[in-house]
């Protein structure tokens, strides 16, 4: 059976070392991290992870800066508050809820964070760094930096491995092959017209799935002894739920369990490491603003 990797203690044990380093910075400097999230409309999902992100600041000493903003907010309005939130120097990290509602560019206004704020890790410079060798980008994507986390403290060496990430969007499957590639892993990313997916998945000494798919991939397609890191985020139907649904993710965890070597659960593996991600990401962004300016 496969080790289950567990992403609430290994987000915990991270979170009490930024709140370790939160504290060193308050008692040297008098400062603290702050972080800005601008959330429009009133989406549940988004509100509660938005909700998450707060108690998450409170519990760690990091400030929290919340522009809740109505539905027909428009774009100059959203882009406005940006403009404010780069200039307050107690703001560290600028947030931008994704999705925004269909009328405001999405592009347009997260270009508009100032680079060394973009705790999100989206903007194109930042990505562009991350795609060149021999670059650094201020700061890595929360998502696919969480995989990686998890990989390396769960002991998995990444270095001349081969790596298969299912699913190339710009928010985790890109952002993870190269994050991949950097830490000298050989890397195929398998996509929707990707023919034979299961054969190259097979090959795989690890997995990072992000494909959006509930179980798609079944434990006969991985290599016995891989790592598998499972991203997707799936709801079912389950009448025996209070909810009537269940959350699973792309990979049949039952039987992918069988095979493996290790293995992320959903809910409980990549989850709770993205939050803590964007905290980690945020205090980053604080030390590095305060030590220069002290």
């Amino acid at each position: 059976m496969a080790t289950v990797i567990d992403g609430k203690a290994v987000a915990q044990t991270i979170r009490s070392e930024i709140a370790d380093e939160v504290r060193l910075l308050s008692e040297k400097y008098g400062k603290v991290p702050g972080l800005a999230v601008i959330i429009v409309g009133s989406r549940k999902d988004s509100q509660s992870y938005v909700g998450m992100k707060r108690k998450a600041c409170a519990e760690l000493g990091i400030k929290s800066f919340d522009i809740d903003l109505p539905e027909q907010a428009s774009e100059s309005q959203v882009i406005k508050h940006v403009h404010d939130l780069n200039a307050n120097p107690d703001v560290h990290g600028i947030l931008v809820q994704l999705p925004l509602p269909k009328h405001i560019n999405e592009e347009k206004v997260l270009s508009e964070i100032s680079l060394g704020k973009d705790v999100d890790g989206f903007h194109p410079l930042n990505i562009g760094k991350l795609a060149m060798k021999g670059r650094d980008p201020l700061f890595l994507p929360c998502t696919p930096k969480a995989c990686l986390e998890l990989l390396s403290r769960s002991g998995v060496s990444i270095k001349g491995k081969k790596a298969v990430v299912v699913g190339r969007s710009n928010i985790v499957g890109l952002p993870a092959s190269l994050l991949l590639l950097k830490a000298d892993a050989t890397v195929t990313i398998v996509h929707s017209h990707t023919s034979e997916p299961e054969s190259i998945i097979r090959e795989a000494d690890i997995v990072i799935a992000a494909a959006g798919q509930a179980k798609m991939i079944k434990g006969s397609w991985i290599k016995p002894g891989a790592a598998v890191i499972d991203v997707g985020t799936n709801s079912v139907d389950d009448p025996t739920r209070k909810s009537g649904y269940r959350l699973v993710g792309d990979v049949d965890f039952e039987e992918a369990s069988k095979v493996a070597g290790w293995i992320t659960p959903v809910p409980g593996g990549v989850g709770p490491m993205t939050v803590t991600m964007l905290l980690k990401n945020t205090l980053e962004g604080a030390k590095r603003n305060i030590e220069q300016n002290n």
